[in-house]
């Protein structure tokens, strides 16, 4: 790591280990015979679901249906980020109707991603409920919105960045705090 402007918060067995116990506190919140599935936002909380429903599928003994959001046309800020926004595209390829479902998301930050992700939702279907799973919750919340399962409470000023890097889009599996800002 080196880089003194980097604080490593998490490296690839924490990432694992978090992962896991998250996906034992959903199968422990959702004994019953509800029908539970697993929804990422894009794109590292989408890679961040695989896992989590595939460990939740170990611990229920049961295949859990997962999905992924894009949520690009949802944004408030549509028009700040790109003059022509990329649309990687929503793949749920289950009714979300009477289903509890876990959205899951790399870094919980102002809460606005989250909002966007449940707007989305909402336009698939009425599910029975929606929990929200993170990896690392950083505060700084502008909107109303709690997770139910945290992997890491990393806190932060609002000058710093929290990187969640995963072997799928960037080769290394780590999260880290930097201090540089990105936009």
């Amino acid at each position: 790591m080196g880089d003194k402007n980097n604080a490593r918060v998490l490296d690839k067995d924490g990432i694992k280990r978090v992962l896991k116990r998250i996906a034992h506190e959903i199968a422990e919140q959702n004994r019953g015979p509800e029908e539970v599935a697993v929804i990422g936002i894009k794109s590292r909380g989408a890679f961040l679901a695989e896992r989590v429903a595939k460990d939740l599928g170990t611990i229920k003994k049961t295949e859990i249906p997962v999905g992924a959001i894009d949520i690009t046309l949802y944004r408030d800020d549509l028009t700040e980020i790109a003059e022509q926004p990329v649309v990687h595209g929503t793949e749920i390829e289950f009714d979300i109707t009477g289903k509890h479902i876990v959205l899951v998301d790399d870094v919980l930050f102002t809460g606005r991603t989250v909002r966007c992700a449940l707007d989305e939702l909402i336009d698939f279907g009425r599910p029975a409920q929606i929990q929200l799973a993170v990896l690392v919750d950083r505060g700084h919340r502008e909107l109303p919105i709690r997770p139910d399962y945290i992997g890491k409470n990393v806190p932060t000023s609002t000058k710093e960045c929290v990187e969640v890097r995963l072997e799928e889009t960037d080769g290394v599996e780590e999260v880290v705090v930097t201090n540089e800002k990105k936009i």
